[in-house]
């Protein structure tokens, strides 16, 4: 048993819905809201992406040693989406003179030839230092920084976790 009474493998899963469900709120933020993501959004999601991937491949795993491993993984994701995180809401609180992390989607399509453009357009567009949407009075950033650390934490408690010793003849 792990933490909380729950399997490892319960956790690592529940811990890569709950990277799901982050992105699919950020695609929601962005597609149906219209927010547009900032450099700092857009590394933030790859690390949720990383994360989500390491705690499936530990769900999946069968030896408690993988499971382990997949967990350090997505404890490492989780540090750097939560740095990436701490530094967008400093931003936030300490806007500089000139904020601008990324240019508007149509002055890259106009300015720039496709070959360019792609790429930037998947680097974001919005301003990494706005704040555009909050929640109980945290910004996105804020609110992104709290759940890359709960993460962390719970998997830092899967890592902790004793290994389940095999049982024995005459155990109960």
């Amino acid at each position: 048993m792990g933490i909380f009474g729950a399997q490892p493998r319960k956790i690592l899963a529940l811990v890569c819905a709950a990277c799901v469900a982050m992105l699919a709120f950020g695609l929601y933020l962005q597609h149906v809201v219209g927010l547009e993501p900032c450099p700092m959004c857009i590394v933030q999601r790859y690390a949720l992406i990383a994360l989500a991937v390491f705690a499936l491949v530990g769900a999946l795993m069968q030896a408690t040693g993988g499971r382990k491993t997949a967990a350090v993984l997505g404890v490492l994701a989780a540090g750097f989406g939560a740095f990436v995180a701490a530094r967008q809401s400093f931003l936030q609180w300490y806007p500089p003179e000139f904020a601008s992390c990324g240019r508007d989607f149509y002055g890259m399509i106009e300015t720039f030839p496709l070959q360019r453009a792609i790429p930037m357009i998947f680097k974001g567009s919005g301003d990494c230092s706005a704040v555009d949407w909050t929640f109980l009075g945290g910004s996105i950033a804020n609110w992104s920084f709290v759940c890359f650390v709960a993460l962390g934490l719970v998997l830092l408690a899967v890592v902790a976790s004793p290994a389940k010793r095999p049982r024995r003849v005459g155990d109960r």
